[in-house]
């Protein structure tokens, strides 16, 4: 199988992550609210970094429980400080808190997550190469409209990058085997 150029081959993580997941159309609340936790952890580092640890971050934030993360206090955050195997980065893992409840807020007032994220885009994926851009018009605006309602590590770039991996852009490159056009 020929695969997307920046995918680092030696690292089967990765390898998987870009075979079975990277552009795949994602409308599970769930897997949404962890990739987005997980993208807010990539500002100022690789994916394949924030990827190698995401079995610690699962771990480490109760399986991505959205109802007990709301809840984390300053004991747990100190607790996720002192965790070596995740990114240990006060404001990010504050920012989880934060990001978890308006994650919530979002589900009640459009009834889902994945109504409001795929609404931006009326529910269409754009096919675009990965290597064209780093934000889009669409990152922009969904990046807004999130720091407006209180997200924090949600700016265009990590936005542009969510999109992909939640599969709202299809970025496979044209020397990927997945690559499709539209």
């Amino acid at each position: 199988m020929k695969r997307c150029s920046w995918v680092n081959l030696n690292n089967k993580i990765y390898v998987n992550y870009h075979d079975n997941e990277w552009g795949v159309p994602v409308y599970d609340d769930k897997l949404l609210y962890e990739l987005l936790i997980l993208e807010s952890f990539q500002a100022g580092l690789s994916w394949e970094c924030v990827l190698n640890k995401r079995e610690a971050f699962r771990q480490a934030l109760d399986n991505f429980n959205i109802e007990k993360v709301i809840k984390y206090d300053e004991n747990k955050i100190n607790e996720l400080l002192n965790n070596k195997n995740i990114i240990r980065n006060k404001l990010k893992i504050k920012a989880v808190v934060t990001n978890s409840k308006i994650f919530k807020q979002i589900q009640t007032e459009f009834g889902s997550f994945s109504a409001y994220i795929w609404g931006f885009n009326n529910n269409k994926i754009i096919y675009e190469p990965y290597n064209l851009r780093t934000t889009s018009p669409l990152s922009n605006k969904i990046s807004a409209d999130l720091i407006k309602r209180g997200m924090k590590f949600v700016g265009s770039t990590i936005i542009y990058s969510y999109l992909q991996a939640i599969g709202i852009i299809n970025a496979h490159g044209s020397e990927c085997s997945l690559h499709k056009n539209s």
